[in-house]
């Protein structure tokens, strides 16, 4: 696998405010950003809480995005899991609501939210009427700031995350695509997000809450609000709510450890196998990231895309295939899956291969349209959700310390060409590839492929 690119990587990217290579406290800062119907604004509170907000205007619901650097990455090494319970057991009570108070309190503003963990992050969000929005903030703030961590829970949160992992043991496409994002991935980033089931026995109350103290902080904590609201009455709450969370120092990302194999295979007594393939894309924010999304998409976009008719339709090789792009910050990598018979495994990969190399070869203008054409749905249908603008802003900030608007994407991918989409392709190939075999026996990479 290649290293990330100097110019994306975390510990590189330099502060918009003193140029030196972190994030850290700045004074009081505000951008706006108008394009088209859209007005994006961000500030940064004293505590280096970020705000970034949207202002919808044609719709009555606001959401909400939030963003605490305290995600499975920050587990103890040999406590994977913990970051999981925390983010199961945080919303079981706090400040003055018990469990079932907080539940009922949120459910009474109609709140339909949803609390997550990712590898970086503790996130929670949430969707609710415009007016209701302050109060929610209200009662997440006590969330963040004062959760009651309840150790008569903490085995119901830890049975909770025990039975989230032993279903993807049950599940061997879920199976594959865990343990494809585990090689392809350096460590801790490619580790499931969830833990490990060998782990969690040895995780205590006492783990937990530690994991708590180091982590949740308002520094690079991040808030997305989109929706019908005024910008700076939303400030004006934010700094109410949180302006007295005190900054604490900042954890520490931990190394990145890089496989130094790329071919894995595990041993499953069954007539099917599964397949997972992955190889090095361009990380988002990098300047041709379009164009790498644009070739994932001719490689798996639709029934009428190149893996689904060549692999599936053509040659009835599989029930399933498909391609995405994924990535962290300053690393992207395409993850490919296929669900096959083991009779026809082999012939599967060689097929999935020579697909994924040969598309440098040359790209239909019809094929590109047809991403372009998918892509203007999406967008439509992103403009039209505060959810799903929320998290997008949330998500920007994190990575790019800026915000792409949705103009700005469309015309990045109304810019694209064949001969812009090939360049990319010849600089970046299909090749080094991590293979993962799940099946009755492993398959051979064809010599004549890197």
């Amino acid at each position: 696998m290649r290293r990330p690119s100097a110019f994306l990587t975390r510990d590189d990217r330099r502060c918009s405010v003193c140029s030196s290579n972190h994030f850290r406290l700045h004074p009081i800062r505000k951008v706006a950003t108008r394009m088209g119907k859209q007005l994006i604004q961000t500030h940064q509170f004293s505590n280096g809480l970020t705000l970034v907000a949207e202002t919808m205007d044609d719709v009555q619901s606001a959401a909400f995005s939030i963003l605490v650097p305290s995600g499975s990455i920050y587990d103890p090494p040999n406590r994977r899991g913990t970051a999981s319970i925390l983010s199961e057991l945080i919303t079981r009570g706090a400040g003055p609501f018990d469990s079932q108070q907080l539940s009922c309190a949120l459910d009474d503003l109609g709140v339909q939210r949803h609390e997550g963990i990712t590898s970086g992050h503790i996130t929670f969000s949430g969707a609710t009427l415009a007016g209701n929005l302050a109060e929610t903030l209200k009662i997440y703030g006590e969330i963040l700031k004062n959760p009651h961590l309840p150790v008569n829970q903490f085995d119901a949160a830890r049975a909770g995350i025990a039975q989230a992992l032993l279903s993807v043991e049950d599940d061997a496409r879920q199976k594959a695509l865990v343990e494809l994002k585990r090689h392809a991935f350096p460590a801790p980033w490619g580790l499931p997000n969830d833990g490990e089931l060998e782990h969690l026995e040895f995780i205590t109350i006492d783990d937990v809450r530690a994991l708590y103290d180091a982590c949740f902080h308002p520094n690079e904590t991040i808030i997305g609000v989109a929706g019908n609201v005024d910008f700076e009455q939303v400030k004006q709450v934010i700094e109410e709510l949180f302006g007295d969370w005190k900054t604490s120092s900042i954890s520490e990302e931990p190394a990145m450890v890089f496989a130094d194999e790329n071919r894995f295979f595990t041993e499953q007594d069954t007539t099917q196998t599964h397949l997972g393939i992955a190889y090095d894309a361009v990380p988002y924010g990098h300047p041709e990231y379009y164009a790498a999304w644009a070739a994932v998409g001719i490689l798996s976009g639709g029934m009428s895309a190149r893996l689904f008719t060549e692999v599936r339709e053509k040659r009835g090789l599989c029930y399933t295939v498909s391609a995405s792009l994924s990535g962290m910050p300053g690393l992207g990598r395409v993850l490919c899956y296929a669900g096959t018979t083991s009779e026809r495994a082999q012939e599967t990969l060689d097929v999935t291969l020579h697909e994924l190399t040969r598309l440098g070869d040359g790209i239909d203008e019809s094929e590109l349209e047809r991403c372009k054409a998918r892509a203007k749905s999406s967008l439509i249908m992103s403009q039209e959700s505060t959810s799903s603008r929320a998290g997008s802003i949330a998500r920007d900030w994190f990575y790019l310390k800026r915000i792409t608007t949705l103009d700005q994407i469309n015309d990045e991918i109304q810019q694209l060409t064949t001969d812009r989409v090939l360049n990319y392709i010849h600089a970046h190939p299909a090749a080094n590839f991590t293979v993962l075999t799940i099946g009755p026996q492993p398959l051979e990479v064809p010599s004549d492929i890197s």
